[in-house]
């Protein structure tokens, strides 16, 4: 008898799910956001890019507020064709030095802008991106006009915490990190192959 309800829920899942899927049919590159104060934004983007790349797309990245420290997804994703700008200033916290910050970043844009107008790329991630527009590095309407005029066919990421509500409102995928519990906060310090 229990058997049978599970069966029957689950069937009536599956008829959902299988509408849903029917009723999807546009087809177009994506701008997908990952924000929140939790940890993982930036791992739930390079996983994402890691996928496209797995199924041969062409993808580029670039990473604002990254220093010069070993990267674990740069070390492997060059291998495979994919390009990184990396702003290398480190922390805007460090530097506190808004005219450097500001040119560092605009430097890092103009590849940005590159790669969003690159028919040949399928995804672009730009890591650590909300931060350039709340700090003021980064205009927001230059951006958007950016996103906008991109090809059809490529998909977008963007990460960082505090993200503009009219980047929000653009996004097709918004996920937003919570942080519940984090090593750190118990003193244990940031370990390679885990948070770098």
């Amino acid at each position: 008898m229990a058997e049978n309800r599970h069966q029957q829920r689950q069937q009536r899942l599956k008829q959902q799910v299988d509408a849903r899927i029917a009723a999807a049919q546009e087809s177009r590159g994506l701008l997908l956001v990952f924000t929140g104060n939790g940890k993982g934004k930036t791992t739930a983007a390079f996983g994402t890019v890691t996928r496209a790349v797995g199924h041969g797309m062409k993808a580029g990245v670039i990473q604002f507020i990254k220093g010069q420290w070993p990267n674990g997804e740069k070390n492997l994703l060059q291998q495979h064709g994919v390009e990184f700008q990396v702003m290398s200033t480190g922390f805007t916290w460090e530097t506190q030095d808004k005219e450097s910050d500001t040119a560092a970043c605009q430097a890092v844009w103009q590849h940005a802008k590159r790669m969003l107008a690159d028919s040949s790329l399928d995804m672009v991630l730009m890591d650590e991106l909300t931060y350039m527009v709340s700090y003021g590095y980064l205009e927001l309407e230059e951006l958007v006009e950016a996103l906008n005029q991109r090809p059809e066919h490529q998909t977008v990421i963007i990460t960082g915490r505090g993200c503009h509500r009219d980047l929000l409102e653009l996004a097709d995928t918004v996920t937003e990190m919570r942080p519940v519990k984090h090593a750190f906060e118990a003193g244990i310090k940031a370990q390679q192959g885990i948070d770098w």
